[in-house]
């Protein structure tokens, strides 16, 4: 744990992406659809208890909303001073005319909800608003998100309904542009939320659209799972990995950034992580994040496979299996640290993300 943060300054280490996860038991604003709690629908159910157990929160006596942060709390301070979350709200799904869609908006975390929690406490968090271009207010929501204290945007345009290339999304690039305030948009294939299930919408070369208006652009996990048309060899161009689509968008624009949140994952884990270990020349545009509290879901980590790719040395595995136990936060953070790929590391800076959202 020592070796770990050898060479990073804790005050730098912003985890750049984790969510915020409750149930709306306080005056949070929380909405979560009734469908996520019938086993009628078996999946979605069992999707939301893994994320209230990863957080300890699904047997909270008092509040789940309040146990949760309660929870983070903790967890942060098993870091070092000054490493901070950047809490993300989480935008409702609407639909083709920027009405609401409750329906396909299976859970909705409101922007003040993140703000507040982070301006209750300063020296933990930090926050992202949540905002759907197609509103009729979005341009307003945003500038008012910029007062707020809003480090960055957050999208998951599948779940919610958002077409990166669509020209609606334009004004608000723009505003993102002049408010110089970065948009970090999931890509490649989405499994925890489902929504509206538009998978087409995480394609990574549909972000291109807002990288042309000059916004700073972060593909979440590097879209480092999953297939998507190859739209530049026309609408219906050949299924290919996500990833290679994320690489040529990537190496294009340096406006483009990557996160490495969710990418140690059973299902991501492979090609895709050794290359972005390898890739010297990216760490100055990958920013970590620990996708909390994924890191606390127990079935989709596996030391063990880490160590079968030849990404971790074997001595390292049940210290960090203990971590795991202990605190999933830090875990993430030291399982990180300790990858090796030919030799190569992760170089601190991905982990000293601050500064790429303090402009």
């Amino acid at each position: 744990m020592r070796a770990a943060w050898e060479g990073i300054d804790a005050t730098r280490v912003w985890d750049s992406h984790s969510h915020l996860v409750g149930t709306g038991d306080s005056d949070s604003g929380i909405y979560v659809n009734p469908a996520t709690d019938s086993l009628l629908n078996p999946g979605q159910y069992a999707r939301r208890l893994f994320f209230l157990n990863a957080g300890c929160a699904h047997q909270a006596r008092d509040s789940v909303d309040r146990a949760y942060v309660e929870r983070m709390h903790n967890l942060i301070d098993g870091m070092r001073p000054g490493a901070k979350l950047l809490l993300y709200a989480f935008e409702r799904a609407y639909d083709e005319r920027g009405e609401p869609d409750a329906v396909h908006t299976i859970f909705h975390i409101p922007d003040r909800y993140a703000r507040d929690v982070a301006r209750k406490h300063p020296d933990y968090f930090e926050w992202a608003a949540s905002i759907h271009p197609y509103r009729g207010d979005a341009v307003a929501a945003l500038e008012q998100a910029v007062r707020d204290g809003a480090r960055a945007v957050k999208w998951l345009p599948s779940a919610m309904g958002i077409d990166p290339a669509s020209s609606r999304c334009d004004q608000f690039f723009q505003a993102l542009k002049k408010a110089d305030l970065p948009l970090v948009a999931h890509a490649g294939l989405e499994r925890a939320v489902l929504g509206r299930e538009a998978h087409d919408f995480g394609n990574p070369l549909r972000l291109r659209r807002a990288l042309d208006a000059g916004v700073r652009v972060v593909v979440a996990h590097c879209a480092s799972m999953g297939e998507d048309r190859d739209l530049d060899r026309g609408a219906n161009g050949p299924y290919v990995e996500s990833f290679s689509l994320f690489v040529r968008v990537f190496e294009r624009y340096a406006n483009c950034y990557g996160d490495v949140s969710a990418m140690t994952q059973v299902n991501r884990a492979g090609p895709a992580l050794a290359r972005v270990i390898e890739a010297d020349a990216w760490h100055a545009r990958l920013l970590n994040g620990s996708d909390y509290p994924l890191p606390g879901v127990m079935p989709i980590f596996s030391v063990d496979y880490l160590v079968s790719l030849k990404l971790l040395e074997p001595a390292a595995a049940p210290v960090l299996r203990d971590i795991r136990l202990h605190n999933p936060l830090l875990f993430d953070f030291v399982l990180k640290r300790s990858l090796r790929a030919n030799g190569k590391a992760l170089a601190a800076r991905v982990f000293e993300t601050r500064e790429f959202f303090v402009r």
